[in-house]
């Protein structure tokens, strides 16, 4: 199996390992020339590539049966290029390569936005809070409009992801001794690599198409989590303003039901604080 991921990061190159393993042969593409070094140590090819730039996305697309995009916005300013940009660009070539039968896109939960804690699944409509939000769901519908019967296009809603070198230690230790706003009552909706890699995996191995949240069971609010690392890593404890507003810009238990009922299982299907 031929396989590309485009935007090869921390998802990207865990994936690329793993689907090494197995023996696949992996093209990895990359914005930076530094950065080609780096994976041509877990790839077989490692292509420098732009989003906006057709013919660099199709040299890496070249006689490939799958293709993972798994790009990661670098600021809040840069969403609508890394993103949406790429999704269209990467779109008119996908119409021209007939050799990839299926696109897994690693999108985020956070289109669902505020939804006043309540539960949310596949079905619901999205409610991004802001632009960066509505690029993520535009990101998504161009994504979806271009399956076909040769095509299969699978989106993956990820929760907040963390693992090892994003243990949550280290994502919440900056917070440790400050006061933050709202009440924390926010559901917690994260998701560890190893189930990224292996949901990844299995979305190519069952030819999934269509939307799938990909988050860990709902057990904890930001609070509690947060209260929870303070204490095991013996941080200075998070004090919360209830007089103010909370600011984060979504608010949603997330379910992950449709893709255990596909036959997925969780390798971490709790968090592991």
């Amino acid at each position: 199996m031929k396989v590309a991921i485009i935007g090869c990061g921390y998802v990207g190159m865990a994936t690329a390992r793993h689907w090494q393993q197995v023996g696949w042969t992996v093209t990895a593409t990359t914005t930076s020339v530094p950065r080609l070094s780096e994976l041509e140590a877990i790839a077989d090819h490692a292509v420098l590539a732009q989003g906006n730039d057709e013919t660099s996305l199709a040299e890496a697309l070249t006689d490939q049966q799958v293709v993972l995009l798994s790009v990661g916005a670098r600021s809040p300013n840069s969403y609508e290029e890394t993103y949406l940009h790429t999704a269209k660009t990467l779109t008119k070539v996908l119409a021209q390569t007939p050799s990839v039968q299926q696109l897994i896109y690693t999108g985020s939960y956070a289109v669902y936005g505020d939804q006043q804690g309540n539960w949310v699944d596949e079905t619901s409509p999205v409610k991004p809070a802001n632009r960066n939000g509505e690029i993520l769901a535009e990101t998504e519908q161009v994504l979806l409009n271009a399956a076909n019967s040769q095509l299969k296009v699978c989106v993956l809603r990820l929760g907040g992801i963390y693992g090892p070198g994003r243990e949550l230690q280290r994502i919440f230790g900056r917070a440790a001794g400050t006061t933050r706003p709202g009440t924390g009552a926010e559901p917690s909706n994260w998701i560890h690599l190893d189930d990224i890699v292996g949901a990844i995996a299995f979305a190519q191995e069952h030819q999934l198409q269509g939307v799938y949240n990909l988050v860990q069971e709902v057990t904890l609010t930001s609070r509690e989590l947060i209260e929870q690392v303070c204490q095991r890593y013996n941080l200075a404890p998070v004090n919360w303003d209830e007089s103010q507003p909370s600011a984060r810009s979504y608010n949603a238990k997330v379910s992950n039901q449709k893709l255990k009922t596909a036959g997925y299982q969780f390798i971490h299907p709790e968090l592991q604080v």
